[in-house]
C-alpha cells in the first residue's frame, strides 16, 4: 500500500516522476511540477494527467487546457504539448511502463523514472 501525500512529501525536485505503482504495463506516478517543461509529443501513447493540488497549464499548439485540484486530461498520441505551472503542482501521471518524460525531444529535462524510498 502506497498513500499518495506521503510519496509527495519524499519528493524534492520538480519535473523528476515517481512510481507510485505499476498496473498491468502502466505506471502510475506522481511527480511535482513548477515553471514552463519542453514541447514533446509521445508518438506511441496518451499520457494522462490527474492534478491534485495547484494549477496546471497543458500548452497545446491550438489551444491551452487549465487543470486545477481533480481534474483530469489525457494528451492523445502524437499531440505536441508543452505543461506549465506558475506554483508548485502536484500531479499524477498515468502511461506505459518505460514512457519518457521528455518523450521524442530529449534534452537536459529528461528524467529516468525514479522509484519512491
Amino acid at each position: 500500500m502506497r498513500n499518495i501525500s506521503a510519496a509527495l512529501e519524499g519528493i524534492s525536485e520538480h519535473w523528476q516522476p515517481h512510481r507510485l505503482t505499476s498496473v498491468n504495463d502502466y505506471d502510475v506516478k506522481v511527480v511535482k511540477l513548477q515553471g514552463e517543461f519542453v514541447w514533446h509529443t509521445h508518438p506511441e501513447t496518451d499520457e494522462l494527467f490527474m492534478v491534485l493540488t495547484g494549477e496546471l497549464t497543458i500548452q497545446l499548439r491550438d489551444r491551452d487546457v487549465v487543470l486545477g485540484p481533480e481534474d483530469v486530461f489525457v494528451v492523445p498520441k502524437g499531440v505536441e504539448h508543452c505543461p506549465k505551472a506558475v506554483g508548485e503542482v502536484q500531479v499524477i501521471l498515468f502511461e506505459p511502463q518505460g514512457t519518457t518524460n521528455t518523450g521524442d525531444a530529449g534534452g537536459s529535462m529528461t528524467s529516468g523514472l525514479r522509484e519512491l524510498t
